[in-house]
């Protein structure tokens, strides 16, 4: 059995989300680019249809290293939220994939103890879609989610997933079936965000962890 620290970390486990209410307000962000809408409807899809398209450069704002604040609110009480200030992530293409694919390593600290995760996230050019994956020093499970098929660009990257809950929504819910999703804002060249939502069944979605990425001077 989990103890309680482990089990609320579960929910951590994709960089991402809040619950219950915003940690903090920010500006909107229009659900498409312009420019890279553009860019898809000058050059099309990729001549090779399985080499990296405008869909990954999409994702060029990403890479680089970043100071990452989360806000985790099944570790918390009372609706606030355990803020974990102290970690790094380091974001790249791996180039043996031929670019695909980004890597995502986080190492940092949360809720008092020592925290790791290695996350890859890339783009289906047959699908049509952004898939993401996080593999934790806590979580007893790979977390998967998939994105729907895509025509345009944007700034939102709202990808969908389910888990078998090992406890961390509560006793009643272990062995149950938990749809989750990550979103992905990215708002600048030099901040994003990444949210994690749960659906516990019968209840409405909410909202359990939020990463803010604000990328660290060179």
């Amino acid at each position: 059995m989990l103890n309680r620290l482990s089990l609320s970390v579960v929910s951590v486990v994709a960089v991402l989300a809040l619950t219950g209410a915003p940690a903090a307000a920010t500006a909107p962000v229009p659900a498409t680019t312009p420019v890279d809408a553009s860019a898809v409807r000058s050059h099309g899809a990729p001549a090779d249809p399985l080499a990296p398209g405008p869909y990954h450069r999409r994702l060029d704002p990403l890479a680089g290293t970043w100071k990452a604040t989360k806000y985790n609110y099944i570790l918390g009480r009372d609706g606030k939220p355990v803020v974990s200030r102290d970690i790094t992530v380091r974001t790249r293409w791996i180039a043996r994939t031929g670019g695909r694919f980004l890597e995502e390593k986080t190492e940092g600290v949360l809720g008092g103890h020592p925290y790791y995760r290695l996350g890859i996230l890339g783009f289906s050019t047959i699908d049509r879609r952004y898939e993401w994956t996080t593999f934790d020093s806590v979580t007893p499970t790979a977390m998967t989610y998939r994105g729907p098929a895509l025509s345009e660009i944007g700034n939102r990257l709202s990808l969908p997933g389910e888990f078998t809950d090992p406890g961390v929504l509560g006793p009643e819910y272990v062995g149950k079936t938990i749809p989750m999703r990550t979103v992905i804002t990215i708002r600048s060249d030099d901040r994003h965000t990444f949210e994690l939502y749960f659906t516990p069944p019968g209840r409405s979605e909410r909202l359990v962890d939020r990463v803010v990425y604000t990328r660290r001077a060179k």
